[in-house]
């Protein structure tokens, strides 16, 4: 956004830090997705704060992948982050993994046992929940959190030693079983997980809780600004229990609230049934609200960028409106994207007093917000060509500018034509539409005097090129899905997905890149889908020209 903008609470945060020269002036944030899925637009808004914070003050940001949960996680899904992250615009100082500090968290474990701080439990998982009372009544004790420091150092070691099946035993701190937080009510630190890790292999059969890994992995690396999401307020205060008890580095972490968008769902659970259950294409469906999704839908990293800018970080939730999102990359690529003329909803037109066999060719502008033009491209033209079925009108209402008969249109960058007749199939529908065109009424040279309301895009039939076109639309029919009664799936927009198998145009569109967007013109923006061919062209539809949603 070019106008200024008033800083943002964390900014104001690490201002005031550097400024009493806190953490050595310095300015270190993390990003830590735990890689069990893909990474969707409320981790873009978290991606561009930590990046964009440690940019603006000259600072550095870790990449640290919170990998506690080997049951969960796969090499795919790191992979598919760091390419998110590289392809938002980012870099990161260093790659790290909550696991390259399993050695030393097992190291603080033991620690705090040898404190009194952390004891081995035996109770079952619902035990534990009962035996932690309820927000107005406190938790009660149990006959293993009087353990001796030497019994719970032993049990502790042979958990590790795979002594025991999953689930037997866990490792809880000792905080305050009369806590208000919940949270402080002697938490879970370890459990026992037989299972093969995508980066340790079979070393461990304990893994650490998040709430024990997370703060203790921002000190070992001596992070100045953990920023998390709001859910993560309560969890704060054994953030600096474990930091203050350790007398380890003091991370602090500090809330913002997270991004939720209508007409969609972000959380991962919900995510990966849609792509289990086969609702979508996979996890980069250009439906998905993913980073991979928008990508392959042809959104752009500074399309992404300038909306997490404009929505700025709050300490409240809200929901934001997909409209947008759909604004800003309207914005970006009405200043990027090629003009091509393609006709998705096909009908014939021939201009009866052209010469049969004759071709000329056109010449359009690759897009008139480029000052000075960009060259440009040539369009053939002939005496058939393709327009959309919706330009003609057998029986137009008044303000229609576009084609009837006795009614003049312009062609788009060639010449003026006139209505004259039409030919119907045995159904009615109608097959040709024949026409007559002015030859002095050619773009760049037009000596007819006349001037005509409105101006349509063809393409020529002998010339034409054809591509498989996908036009998509909200996943969700409703503004908050998980909102509703029943099943959040049972809202899904039955049209969200509609596929135009025979699309025509102009045949300098079989040089389209993946990657390079183009807008069809008065159809909105487009981008090459991955699984398009030389043999057959795909274009997925990124947005329409104007906001055509209408609510239901």
């Amino acid at each position: 956004m070019s106008e200024e903008r008033s800083l943002n609470f964390i900014e104001e945060i690490v201002e005031d830090d550097l400024a009493t020269g806190k953490n050595g002036n310095r300015v270190l944030t993390r990003f830590p997705p735990e890689p069990n899925g893909y990474l969707h637009i409320g981790h873009a808004k978290s991606i561009c704060l930590n990046f964009g914070l440690a940019k603006k003050y000259n600072g550095l940001t870790n990449l640290r992948f919170d990998d506690t949960n080997p049951v969960k996680e796969d090499v795919e899904y790191v992979d598919s982050i760091k390419e998110d992250v590289k392809w938002l615009g980012f870099d990161w100082a260093n790659e790290l993994y909550a696991s390259d500090y399993f050695d030393q968290l097992y190291a603080f474990a033991v620690e705090l046992i040898k404190a009194g701080l952390a004891y081995v439990d035996d109770s079952t998982a619902e035990e534990i929940a009962a035996q932690k009372g309820t927000p107005t009544e406190p938790g009660t004790p149990n006959q293993y959190r009087s353990r001796s420091v030497e019994e719970n150092l032993q049990l502790f070691a042979d958990m590790k030693d795979g002594k025991y099946p999953d689930g037997a035993k866990v490792l809880r701190a000792k905080v305050d079983l009369a806590s208000p937080n919940m949270h402080l009510r002697d938490p879970l630190m370890y459990r026992i997980k037989h299972a093969h890790h995508h980066r340790t292999g079979d070393k461990w059969c304990i893994y650490p809780m998040y709430d024990f890994a997370h703060g203790q992995s921002d000190a070992i690396e001596e992070i100045t600004h953990s920023i998390c999401t709001l859910e993560f307020v309560p969890h704060r205060p054994l953030y600096e229990w474990f930091i203050e008890k350790l007398e380890i580095f003091p991370s602090k972490q500090y809330e913002f609230a997270r991004l939720n968008l209508n007409y969609t769902v972000m959380s991962k659970r919900k995510l990966l049934q849609l792509v289990t259950e086969k609702f979508v294409d996979g996890w980069d469906d250009p439906r998905m609200p993913t980073i991979s999704g928008l990508r392959r839908r042809g959104y752009t990293p500074a399309s992404i960028r300038e909306f997490c800018e404009r929505i700025g970080v709050a300490k409240r939730e809200n929901m934001i409106d997909v409209g947008l999102l759909e604004f800003c990359i309207r914005e970006d690529l009405n200043k990027t994207a090629w003009r091509r003329m393609a006709v998705l909803d096909p009908v014939k037109l021939i201009l009866d007093n052209y010469p049969e066999g004759e071709t000329e060719v056109m010449h359009g502008e690759n897009n008139p917000e480029v000052e000075g033009g960009d060259g440009g491209r040539d369009i053939p033209f002939g005496r058939e060509l393709w327009i959309e079925r919706e330009d003609f009108m057998e029986n137009p209402p008044k303000k229609f500018f576009r084609l009837g008969i006795g009614m003049m249109v312009r062609l788009k960058n060639a010449y003026i034509i006139k209505g004259e007749s039409i030919v119907k199939d045995a159904d009615g529908n109608i097959i040709e539409i024949h026409c007559s065109y002015l030859p002095e009424s050619k773009s760049g040279n037009d000596t007819s005097g006349i001037n005509v309301k409105g101006t349509i895009h063809w393409v020529s039939v002998e010339h034409a090129k054809t591509a498989e076109v996908r036009l998509y639309d909200r996943l969700f029919q409703v503004e908050d899905p998980s909102n509703e009664d029943g099943d959040f799936k049972d809202y899904i927009n039955p049209n969200s997905l509609q596929i135009l198998p025979t699309v025509y145009m102009e045949p300098d569109l079989v040089n389209a890149e993946l990657g390079k967007p183009v807008q069809f013109m008065r159809k909105g923006y487009f981008t090459v889908d991955k699984t398009s061919t030389a043999d057959k062209l795909v274009f997925n539809r990124t947005v329409t020209l104007k906001d055509g949603w209408v609510k239901k």
